[in-house]
């Protein structure tokens, strides 16, 4: 078997926070590397797109959340994992998004891959996170969640 393909396409990714401190996580299967995962929303920053545009526009797209709710604060997060047979190396923007309330979350613009990957999601404590039985994305949320504040 070859060597995946590596790719470092810019991304960013929203850390969504209830009133009672939990994180909202999309939950994904990968049909190609066999695995499951769990990770804030977000994705690719397309072309002539800030990467705060992009976190806005995949929060509403991936949760039907307002994107609005994304704040211009954010942690530069190394990443290196692998999804459908690619090789991500990369550094992506974590905003933050903070709720008075756990707001509903209804996907509405998924592209293809996604409708056909997409598990579920969840809110979850620090707590909770650390025991996922399925992989957390990035392994370093955790700290991410509590340097974003």
């Amino acid at each position: 078997m070859s060597d995946p393909e590596v790719s470092d396409r810019p991304a960013a990714r929203v850390v969504c926070v209830a009133d009672d401190g939990r994180v909202l996580l999309l939950h994904w299967r990968d049909p190609v590397m066999g695995r499951t995962l769990w990770e804030p929303p977000g994705g690719g920053i397309d072309p002539g797109e800030t990467p705060l545009e992009a976190a806005r526009r995949e929060l509403t797209e991936e949760t039907g959340l307002p994107g609005s709710a994304v704040l211009d604060r954010w942690l530069a997060v190394p990443r290196e994992f692998d999804w459908l047979g690619v090789h991500y190396v990369k550094t992506e923007r974590f905003y933050l998004a903070r709720f008075d309330h756990t707001p509903e979350v209804v996907p509405g613009a998924f592209t293809v891959e996604e409708r056909e990957t997409y598990l579920g999601h969840g809110w979850f404590s620090l707590e909770e996170m650390a025991v996922l039985p399925d992989a957390l994305e990035p392994p370093t949320l955790p700290e991410v969640v509590s340097r974003l504040g």
